[in-house]
């Protein structure tokens, strides 16, 4: 049987404009900034994948990412970005939005970036805890405000914004035009955290399950790959090493392991 190590991340906090001026607990809140994402670094073991926290009080701008042939092509030294989002809170009608009502042109997707009526083309999901949105490469995409979610994504920073509510910010039209999808979101992306165990995404980058701790547990069998461990309510052990939430860590093996508390527990590995 392979000795599982386990090591909790650091994590670093990063201002932005649309985040909250308090964070919620367990996290501190750092500096006098709003505070809208804290990232965990990503381990040597497992650099393909990243988790964030985001929290929200404002919409975030309208974007999309490259997969890994359009970010090779366009060579900007870097994978591509799929990712996902786990709904931890939000506040009453909050929403995200993932894809286009109607299938749309390139040309018609600019033209709306440019005067805002993107904005009244993407689907608006309202959303509660549980809620799980798979995000492939290339889906136009935007978090409202009144959210807080955790990301786990592939390792990489390519954002390309369509439209930023009239922010300072630059916008990347002809890059995001080029490497979106025009149409709506396959609704077979979205699922929910169910009561005690599933598969919440298998993408070509990475898979994601839930777990659920009630006492003393083994883990699912799945396989000798290194896991990142994300507590998503609760609080649970592993080889000696208590997680909770706001936590994030790298578990060498979790295979005829066993878990053991009362909480939630993410599971992302890599797909090799």
């Amino acid at each position: 049987m392979q000795e599982a190590v386990i090591r909790k991340l650091p994590s670093t906090f990063v201002d932005k404009i649309w985040g909250v001026d308090r964070l919620p607990a367990p996290f501190p809140h750092p500096s006098q900034n709003r505070i809208g994402e804290v990232w965990f670094a990503p381990p040597d073991e497992l650099d393909e994948l990243l988790v964030k926290y985001i929290f929200t009080s404002e919409r975030l701008s309208v974007q999309a990412h490259p997969d890994d042939r359009q970010a090779q092509g366009m060579r900007l030294g870097s994978m591509g970005k799929s990712e996902c989002w786990v709904i931890l809170d939000a506040e009453p009608g909050a929403t995200i939005a993932v894809g286009f009502r109607d299938v749309i042109t390139p040309e018609e997707m600019r033209a709306s970036a440019l005067d805002g009526t993107i904005v009244d083309k993407l689907v608006w999901h309202e959303v509660r805890a549980g809620d799980v949105f798979y995000i492939p490469a290339g889906t136009v995409h935007a978090i409202g405000g009144g959210v807080s979610l955790i990301e786990i994504q592939q390792n990489s920073d390519i954002t390309f914004r369509l439209f930023d509510y009239g922010r300072p910010r630059d916008l990347h039209l002809d890059q995001a035009v080029q490497v979106a999808t025009t149409g709506p979101y396959p609704e077979q992306l979205r699922t929910r955290m169910g009561k005690d165990a599933g598969l919440l995404v298998d993408g070509p980058h990475f898979r994601l399950h839930y777990w659920r701790a009630q006492g003393s547990v083994p883990l699912p069998k799945l396989g000798q790959a290194p896991s990142l461990l994300i507590p998503f309510s609760g609080e649970v052990s592993f080889e000696g090493e208590t997680l909770g939430a706001g936590d994030c860590a790298l578990a060498s093996a979790i295979h005829d392991k066993s878990v053991s508390g009362d909480g939630l527990l993410l599971i992302a590995q890599a797909r090799y």
